[in-house]
């Protein structure tokens, strides 16, 4: 036992190189002061719904200790022009030059009762809602501003909402951040069935990042439970280096039954978070972290319906620990939003020429390797 904790310090300490911590440590707080917005620049308008208690402190919202209830918020990020897809220019000191950072411009509470007035307001044409849910290690600020990010550079014509569950943000609390996102996932519930129900609504797409893939995949079995399958309106869910155990997901998507949404899987067998994340849960192997060539995974998917995995293995986007590739990458960003956004299944013409084609799952799907995404792609469920 004693050895094993050795291990796990001496893996965590490594790990934290590689996150950077030294750097985060020493970012500002404050983040979200809003400031004055300037011209030149452009803007998200995200509804943020989270179950972490309120922060007193100035710029910070919400901490990473639970709430009471489910908070919603309307949060107005800017950001500048002139930047590479995938990047985030936080400031160097609290609230930040608009100019050339991202920066919050308002924020304002939002009532339970004003979530349908919410919606209308910026359905828009597609009425067309994208949900995010952030991963471990994640304060309230880098959640936002990670989303902002990804809506923007994906060119997402929906609205966006991002549900933070309370994480700490810290490398060393994944017990607790376990613990409080399996807390969050009926309030994540109440978030989608509102969605669903609202008449300015047409469909919704669902992303979920590591950890934050546990109370998105929970939340979405828990409505197919109670109202016997998921609303139609809930047709993409996309899961981004999940840390999940391949068994229990299977059982999750058993548990959906048939009317079920697409789901599409993000992995990377060189993503060093869900390394230790195996390591922590004793060598079993995180959905995230599947390699499709080796017969043991496909025969632990084998059977299972509209589930299309894309193998970001290849994939090289500057991100130290390769965790955060679906944002980080271009590539990534535009099949999110070019094709996943748009309720459509990846295919191998959305990537590239393949260079070998090998069956997986029998005739209802194939494993395309291509460079350098590789695709699995099975028959959607909803014929």
């Amino acid at each position: 036992m004693g050895r094993r904790l050795d291990t796990l310090r001496m893996s965590l300490a490594g790990l934290a190189v590689a996150f950077g911590l030294s750097a985060c440590a020493s970012a500002p707080r404050g983040l979200l002061q809003p400031v004055e917005p300037v011209a030149g620049t452009d803007r998200v308008n995200m509804l943020a719904a989270t179950t972490r208690a309120p922060s007193t402190e100035a710029g910070v919202l919400f901490s990473g200790e639970r709430g009471d209830t489910v908070s919603f918020s309307n949060i107005v990020v800017s950001i500048p022009r002139d930047r590479e897809v995938g990047t985030i220019q936080l400031p160097r000191a609290a609230p930040g030059n608009p100019a050339t950072d991202f920066v919050v411009t308002s924020t304002a509470p939002v009532a339970k009762t004003d979530l349908v007035k919410w919606f209308k307001s910026t359905g828009g044409r597609k009425r067309r809602v994208f949900v995010f849910v952030h991963g471990f290690n994640t304060p309230f600020d880098r959640a936002v501003f990670r989303f902002a990010q990804l809506t923007h550079d994906a060119d997402a014509d929906a609205s966006p909402v991002l549900f933070s569950w309370p994480s700490r943000g810290h490398l060393l609390d994944y017990s607790r951040d376990f613990d409080n996102a399996s807390y969050s996932r009926s309030d994540l519930a109440y978030l989608l069935k509102a969605a669903a129900s609202s008449p300015s609504v047409g469909e919704i797409v669902i992303l979920a990042h590591s950890m934050g893939s546990w109370p998105a995949v929970e939340a979405v079995r828990q409505i197919a439970l109670e109202q016997g399958g998921v609303p139609r309106k809930i047709n993409n869910l996309i899961l981004a280096s999940p840390d999940l155990d391949v068994g229990v997901f299977r059982r999750q998507v058993e548990d959906m039954g048939s009317q079920r949404p697409q789901i599409t899987l993000f992995v990377s067998q060189n993503d060093r978070a869900l390394q230790l994340s195996r390591f922590i849960s004793r060598g079993a192997t995180r959905l995230g972290g599947i390699d499709l060539t080796r017969d043991e995974y496909q025969q632990q998917l084998a059977g299972l319906s509209g589930i299309t995995v894309l193998d970001l293995s290849a994939i090289n986007a500057g991100d130290r620990i390769n965790h955060d590739l679906f944002a980080a990458s271009p590539d990534a960003v535009r099949l999110i939003g070019g094709r996943l956004l748009q309720g459509q299944v990846i295919t191998d013409s959305d990537i590239s020429t393949p260079l070998m084609a090998a069956d997986a799952l029998g005739s209802a799907a194939s494993l395309i390797v291509t460079a350098p995404i590789r695709v699995f792609d099975a028959a959607s469920p909803r014929q």
